[in-house]
């Protein structure tokens, strides 16, 4: 598997963040079940590495798994020997993006300013995170697509249904999606998968509306 393109194909991360480590399998499951085959478990999870592993070990094939947030080298290597088969990071740390290339592994560091995500890029980073996406919008991917047409960017932090159109039409080859997808809970019932399952549904019935 080529999980790069992979995460091109897919072109929706969800981000699993505040979520009690013991219902995260079952939030996988829910998304998976909703078409969202790439997932980011983000590393103040309790037990993330636990988390990493057992979602390796039982979800299907096709769902691809990585360790969000990771802000240094040694978070980054434990990860990877988790099993992450990417490194999201919120920052440009040329020393995470070096270790996870290292071991093969698919970067994602964070950047938003034209320095930042060409710094990030020349770093080794595969995909620049814009983040957060909010703080700019939109436009501000077709801007930097304008100078810097080659670097591929996926803007996270407030993409939803309401704005993920302008989002691919300004030129990011996936998005990251938090909140507005997976909701911090502490116990997720089976209501909470069923109504998961059918937001995740929306996102990607809704993306290929968009590719379409």
């Amino acid at each position: 598997m080529n999980v790069l393109n992979e995460i091109y194909e897919n072109g929706l991360v969800g981000i699993i963040r505040g979520v009690n480590p013991k219902d995260i399998l079952s939030v996988a499951n829910a998304l998976h079940d909703g078409g969202i085959h790439t997932l980011e478990i983000t590393v103040d999870t309790p037990a993330v590495l636990q988390v990493i592993e057992q979602l390796r070990n039982e979800l299907p094939e096709e769902v691809i798994v990585g360790a969000g947030t990771v802000l240094d080298a040694e978070t980054a290597r434990a990860a990877i020997m988790a099993g992450s088969q990417f490194i999201f990071s919120p920052v440009v740390n040329t020393e995470t993006i070096r270790i996870t290339k290292r071991y093969g592994i698919v970067s994602i560091p964070g950047a938003m300013t034209p320095t930042e995500i060409l710094t990030a890029y020349e770093a080794g980073g595969d995909v620049i995170k814009v983040f957060p996406a909010r703080a700019a919008g939109p436009d501000y991917i077709k801007d930097i697509k304008g100078p810097l047409p080659h670097i591929p960017l996926m803007p996270t932090g407030g993409v939803g249904l309401d704005n993920l159109t302008e989002y691919f039409e300004a030129g990011a080859v996936a998005a990251g999606l938090g909140g507005s997808l997976v909701q911090m809970k502490d116990k997720y019932s089976k209501s909470d998968l069923a109504e998961l399952t059918k937001r995740a549904k929306a996102y990607v019935d809704k993306l290929a509306k968009i590719r379409s």
